[in-house]
């Protein structure tokens, strides 16, 4: 990892173990995009979802109400607490993971999701995300990304 990557991941890891304890009000405005994401993908019951970024796991559980095994991941260990202690979901696991390096095989998603976590990436770990997020996602697959902001 070059040193702009480390000192991004060391500023996002701090901000957000902050943030966690109430960044589900900080969100809330964005609270209604979650199921229109997951009716956007058309996705059923049993599909395989990877949701990038994932903090709380709001994205994560929206795609969980409809059957899906989903898969968050995040680089804050503060934000995964909050996940997993609000996760009512069997078909829901969080893990602490980089999106420049997933820890998945090829083809392993039906889609694979982002939301709100790319506008503040620097250009070069952006594309090394963009790039994971594709080799993840199964060929006829899908690969969202949802922001208020073009990244």
């Amino acid at each position: 990892m070059v040193g702009e990557e480390k000192e991004y991941y060391l500023l996002v890891k701090k901000v957000f173990d902050i943030l966690a304890p109430f960044y589900d009000i900080v969100t809330m405005p964005f609270s209604r995009v979650r199921d229109k994401v997951v009716n956007f993908t058309n996705v059923r019951n049993g599909s395989k979802i990877l949701d990038i970024a994932t903090g709380t796991g709001k994205q994560a559980f929206a795609f969980a109400k409809k059957g899906c095994d989903v898969v968050g991941i995040d680089l804050s260990q503060a934000m995964l607490k909050v996940a997993n202690k609000k996760n009512k979901y069997g078909n829901v696991k969080f893990e602490v993971a980089n999106a420049t390096h997933l820890p998945f095989e090829d083809n392993s998603f039906d889609v694979s999701c982002v939301s709100f976590g790319l506008h503040d990436m620097p250009l070069t770990i952006r594309e090394k995300a963009l790039k994971e997020m594709v080799r993840v996602t199964k060929t006829k697959g899908m690969t969202v990304i949802v922001d208020y902001a073009l990244p």
